[in-house]
């Protein structure tokens, strides 16, 4: 039988990287597409897309995600992360193919006092971006039978984020680096996660027929104020890091000071959890040479 076919969508991000080196290894034949290749807006191009590849799964790890720009910018959001979505679904269900979406921790008002959310708990976006990438997964069930939507919390990777500059542990130790201090919040927490792991993690959904919504993250939670002392700690960097709570500025976009995600679907379908956050710190901070040589 030969390998399955994969079509994936914002292919040269974080998480789109990592689902090709790690469908590569399996065998899986890829068709990679990024912005430059795919317009996800454009349902011309769409269309075209699907027919060229013939897909058996798709990956749609393209999104509009830069939280305070959506702010602003509400039609892109909802162009991106909902209406692109609803066609990408629309396309799979012709092609009966799997669509794999993936979204967010932010589709929570993060607003309970302990705990994590679990996929039965009813979520409440508090954001334009929260609320269109709510949308997506509503548009992903309701248009493709074979859909399986993913919602993560704080992805870091080795390919970094374009739209931000850089993922988180990059832009901390640049600034670490460049001030000498630190202010992070510590009131917010969630679950980071390696997008290297995350990607094997939805290769292991997809094996085990998981369709519906699954939350997928790393095990274990922190602050945002923890996580940064962690990634400081690996490289070797000593400044000191001010924990502060945090403000929302006039016309900004709310977090969710809860965003911690936990699963009821994964372990049902069998699934074994992602490593501790720490771990795949770690290993994703050795492997981008971050890790001091002491350490």
């Amino acid at each position: 039988m030969s390998a399955p076919r994969a079509l994936i969508t914002g292919a040269s991000g974080q998480l789109g990287s990592d689902l090709q080196e790690v469908l590569g290894q399996r065998g899986w034949q890829l068709d990679a597409l990024t912005h430059a290749d795919l317009d996800v807006t454009d349902d011309r191009a769409v269309a075209e897309a699907f027919e060229a590849s013939q897909p058996e799964v798709v990956f749609n790890c393209a999104a509009f995600h830069n939280v305070e720009v959506c702010e602003a910018e509400e039609d892109t959001a909802a162009a991106v992360n909902f209406r692109a979505v609803k066609r990408l679904a629309q396309h799979a269900q012709e092609a009966k193919a799997t669509l794999v979406h993936l979204s967010t921790n932010y589709v929570f008002d993060g607003r309970r006092a302990d705990g994590g959310y679990a996929e039965s708990d009813l979520p409440a976006p508090r954001s334009v971006y929260a609320v269109s990438k709510l949308a997506g997964e509503h548009a992903a069930v309701a248009y493709c039978e074979r859909a399986l939507v993913v919602r993560a919390a704080g992805l870091y990777g080795l390919h970094g984020s374009g739209s931000k500059g850089g993922n988180f542990v990059t832009r901390v130790l640049a600034r670490a680096r460049q001030q000498g201090e630190l202010r992070m919040v510590a009131d917010q927490r969630l679950n980071p996660t390696f997008t290297a792991d995350l990607a094997v993690g939805l290769v292991a959904a997809l094996e085990a027929e998981l369709f519906g919504l699954v939350h997928l993250t790393s095990s274990g939670a922190c602050s945002w104020h923890e996580f940064t002392e962690s990634i400081l700690e690996l490289a070797g960097v000593e400044v000191p890091v001010e924990a502060v709570a945090t403000t929302i500025p006039p016309g900004g976009a709310e977090r969710p000071l809860n965003g911690v995600l936990v699963s009821e679907a994964a372990p049902a379908a069998g699934l074994e959890a992602l490593r501790p956050w720490r771990e795949g710190l770690a290993d994703y901070m050795g492997r981008a040479g971050l890790t001091h040589a002491g350490s």
